[in-house]
């Protein structure tokens, strides 16, 4: 069944007339090695001419994917946290640096991941700091620029640009995968709901613009409905108002 887009044209109808840009960006999640969901999101990335900002797990990393990123350079490797591994008591939301542990072991873990990634990806891996789960401490933010993070992301519009100094924040607004409920797409007219309302609040003045718009993804679980609403997604908007973008740590 064909998804009914007619919500979110409606609302790029309305950035065209008024002439305005969305700048997109695409963060995937969990990377570790290469494998044949990493070879189909690099074929996706560049049949769409959208490059992607890839969460690598560094404890888990291998030269394998170091190779492969190499030879598909619109993979862009960031830092996932450090071993993917939830330190929240039972009860709580997984987190491995939320306000857990002392922030000594949070900061000695977020450099050691850097350091990791350093080492395999060389000058190509950008020093933005993507907290498994998205959650992390506000303490840490503080003291990320000072491990030599420049950008961080999760989820969700940003409340500031900078939430401490030398510390661009570039979250991820929309994750088409129902986490809860078998780990497919979720309702597809829910996901086209939701676009079109964020980009409203964007052209309206309600929500922050000139924050990158972007997609989430985890493409080591994706199922046939999840890759085809991404690709359709995507195209929609590099159609209408959409202009890639790529973090350079020049930003913060």
């Amino acid at each position: 069944m064909t998804p009914d887009w007619s919500a979110l044209d409606r609302e790029l109808a309305h950035w065209q007339k008024g002439n305005l840009t969305l700048p997109l960006w695409w963060r995937d999640d969990d990377a570790m090695s290469q494998s044949a969901e990493l070879e189909r999101l690099a074929d996706l990335s560049a049949k769409l001419d959208l490059p992607v900002h890839l969460a690598v797990i560094p404890q888990g990393a291998t030269a394998d994917l170091a190779r492969f990123a190499a030879d598909n350079p619109q993979l862009i490797p960031v830092v996932h946290g450090w071993a993917h591994q939830n330190h929240a008591p039972a009860g709580e939301k997984k987190a491995e640096f939320g306000a857990h542990r002392p922030l000594e072991e949070l900061l000695e873990d977020a450099e050691h991941g850097l350091t990791a990634l350093k080492k395999l990806f060389g000058s190509s891996l950008r020093p933005m700091f993507v907290p498994p789960w998205n959650r992390i401490s506000p303490e840490m933010l503080t003291w990320l620029a000072g491990a030599g993070f420049t950008a961080v992301s999760t989820f969700a519009p940003r409340k500031a640009a900078k939430p401490a100094s030398g510390l661009l924040r570039v979250n991820t607004h929309l994750d088409p995968i129902d986490w809860k409920g078998g780990h497919s797409l979720l309702p597809p007219e829910q996901l086209i709901a939701q676009v079109a309302r964020q980009l409203r609040d964007r052209r309206l003045g309600e929500a922050d613009n000139a924050e990158p718009y972007g997609l989430l993804t985890h493409h080591l679980v994706h199922d046939e409905a999840i890759w085809s609403f991404i690709s359709a997604l995507a195209k929609r908007l590099l159609d209408g108002p959409g202009e890639a973008w790529i973090y350079d740590e020049r930003m913060s």
